[in-house]
């Protein structure tokens, strides 16, 4: 039965793109990063409301998936959580750099864990593999099962980067999206894994202060709470047209949506970083 019904659903869609494209309509695929996702789904329904012949088909497969698929042109609009100076065998002079929010990253547990805080030092040493019990940080007497990112992982990237200061992670069971994360570490005693701030308050799991540094986006713009990112929406340099570039000023200034589901505007940071990971104020 869901079998039929998700075939349904893809035929209709089809015949919407087909039906939209027949009049005079532009199709724009942007897919890549899970953590700038649910702003790019949110922002394209609110979009095609306004643009009747446009569509907006959103993906998701990862930070590295949306690089390499935009610099290849066969996504109009790449995703990203990362600088493509980041990602080895990324062409970025062939692309072009769109920062259209900002996003924290945090630890995250099953809620039923009664622990709140972790110092850099623990936090490093649980996704290294060297703490592996909850009761090592004043926890209960409780195995530590982590759940990382599959590599291509923008969201990895960034946690590896400014979480665990470019350690290693232990090898373990890994998840390409955010949603399954939540899913997983809800569903697993002593689990604990990462997400971005729009994945934090879901069912099942609670996000850890780190150095008792809460992560909010307060603390983030000041860059209190280290572990963010810009998001990024990358366009191929020979393809781009009117469509794309409206699009994405419209998930740009949508402050409202970008408000709701958890993400901070570019404009309100006090901060700038870049692509090397050098930070400097706002004047």
């Amino acid at each position: 039965m869901k079998k039929k019904i998700l075939i349904a659903l893809m035929a209709a869609s089809s015949l919407f793109a087909l039906t939209a494209c027949g009049t005079g309509g532009k199709q724009v695929t942007a897919g890549g990063s899970t953590a700038l996702q649910p702003l790019v789904e949110q922002s394209s329904m609110d979009y095609m409301k306004q643009h009747s012949k446009e569509i907006i088909m959103v993906q998701g497969g990862g930070s590295g998936v949306g690089l390499a698929q935009v610099a290849a042109g066969s996504f109009q609009i790449g995703n990203s959580d990362i600088f493509a100076e980041e990602k080895p065998g990324i062409n970025s002079k062939k692309i072009t750099d769109h920062k259209v929010a900002v996003i924290g990253f945090a630890p995250i547990i099953n809620k039923k864990l009664k622990v709140s805080n972790l110092t850099n030092q623990q936090l490093v040493d649980i996704f290294t593999g060297k703490i592996t019990n909850w009761s090592q940080v004043d926890g209960p007497n409780q195995k530590i099962t982590v759940i990382g990112r599959t590599a291509g992982s923008g969201t990895r990237v960034n946690f590896d980067k400014y979480a665990l200061n470019n350690a290693t992670e232990v090898n373990g069971p890994t998840q390409d999206a955010s949603g399954s994360v939540v899913q997983l570490v809800g569903q697993t005693p002593g689990a604990i894994s990462y997400v971005a701030f729009s994945y934090i308050h879901k069912p099942g799991v609670k996000p850890l202060e780190v150095n008792s540094v809460a992560p909010t986006d307060e603390n983030v713009v000041i860059n209190k709470w280290k572990i963010w990112s810009y998001e990024h929406m990358y366009t191929n340099n020979a393809q781009v047209n009117k469509t794309e570039t409206s699009f994405i000023n419209y998930v740009k200034n949508d402050k409202a949506t970008l408000k709701k589901l958890g993400y901070i505007p570019v404009s309100a940071m006090k901060v700038d970083r870049d692509a090397k990971g050098n930070v400097s104020k706002i004047k």
